[in-house]
Parts: structure tokens; C-alpha cells; sequence
């Protein structure tokens, strides 16, 4: 009789810490940005893409809202991150990019171990600290931009998660020296995304 009681005991314990389960979840990931590189030519004339900026690997943090199992929301952040300009290969300087990134998501399959998931929303970029061509270069200040993103949450316990994450940011600029635009630049990286979750 008291091994029964035990386990009814034991399943509404179970029961209720997975009621008590928020709809917050936070991950963090390692990614690494891949631009697509494309620019107009200089001044409208000569080739194209020649303006590039430099990939790399940056930390980030996002913190999801879901509203339903299957609907969620995903702000993505890091902190201000610095890339190299080069023009045919030779570096003319860097500018420092901050850029948040709002989503909404679908979560096929929440409970499952195995979770894919697809998004779509809106990136701002704050581009800051811009040193090209010895000062005489400039970016703007701001873009606006789509994000594309898709990824897949691999549950390891009930809180714990491995993520795979994709995304597609636009990410433009027009290049201004002495006052006139010179150049627009088509970031638009590809960032590939690895790292851990924890649902609270």
C-alpha cells in the first residue's frame, strides 16, 4: 500500500514541475558570420564586389517567448562586434556592427526530442565606430533589414537542449567619401549557429 502511494506521490510530483515549466527559454550559441559580399562599383563605374567585409565567429545570447507550444518569439543579441573592409583585397579599415534581431517562430515537433523550427522577422543594425580609408570613408548609421531563420533544438533532459541554428540577415550600407555616396554595400551574411539551450 505504501509503494503505491509513493508512486502516485512521485507522478503528481512529475506532473507538477512540468506544469511549472515557463515559457521562457534561453540559449547560447557560437556564430559564424559569413557576408555575401556584394557591392555596386566605385563611383558607378569599373567592377562590382569589390568591397568586402570580413567574416568571423562572435558569441550570442537569445531569449525566446513561447506563446504556444509551437509559437514563439526570439530575440537575438551581442554585444558591438568589429569588421575589416577591404577593396581588392587590401584592407582600408573596419566599422563595428551591433545587430539585434526579433523573430517569430514555428516549432514543429516542441515536444518531441528532435525540434525543428523555421522563422522569420526583422534586423536593426547599428554600425559605429567607422575608420576607412584614413577617416575619409564613411558607412551609414543604421540598417533595417529581413532575417530568415531555420534550426533545430536536440532536447538532452528536460531542460537542457542542443541547438542548430541558421540564418539569413540583410544587412546594407551605402559607402560615402567626401560627403558623396561612392558605393552600397550588400553585407547580407549568411551566420551559422551552434550552441546550448536551457528552458526554465
Amino acid at each position: 500500500m505504501l509503494q503505491h502511494v509513493l508512486a502516485i506521490a512521485l507522478a503528481l510530483a512529475g506532473s507538477q514541475a512540468l506544469a511549472q515549466e515557463t515559457n521562457w527559454m534561453v540559449r547560447a550559441r557560437a556564430v559564424h558570420i559569413d557576408p555575401a559580399n556584394e557591392s555596386a562599383p566605385l563611383a558607378g563605374t569599373g567592377a562590382v564586389d569589390r568591397i568586402h567585409v570580413s567574416s568571423k565567429t562572435i558569441p550570442e545570447v537569445d531569449v525566446s517567448y513561447f506563446f504556444t507550444p509551437n509559437l514563439a518569439a526570439e530575440l537575438i543579441l551581442t554585444y558591438p562586434q568589429k569588421h575589416d573592409v577591404t577593396l581588392d583585397g587590401a584592407r582600408i579599415g573596419s566599422f563595428r556592427h551591433l545587430p539585434p534581431t526579433l523573430t517569430a517562430q514555428y516549432h514543429f515537433t516542441p515536444r518531441e526530442s528532435f525540434s525543428p523550427y523555421v522563422g522569420a522577422g526583422v534586423n536593426y543594425t547599428r554600425i559605429s565606430r567607422v575608420k576607412l580609408l584614413n577617416g575619409a570613408g564613411e558607412l551609414e548609421n543604421d540598417s533595417w533589414g529581413l532575417a530568415l531563420q531555420a534550426g533545430v533544438d536536440i532536447r538532452l533532459d528536460a531542460r537542457w537542449s542542443l541547438n542548430l541554428d541558421v540564418k539569413k540577415v540583410n544587412i546594407r550600407s551605402d559607402v560615402i567619401v567626401g560627403g558623396a555616396r561612392v558605393s552600397a554595400v550588400k553585407v547580407d551574411p549568411v551566420l551559422f549557429g551552434v550552441g546550448v539551450g536551457y528552458r526554465f
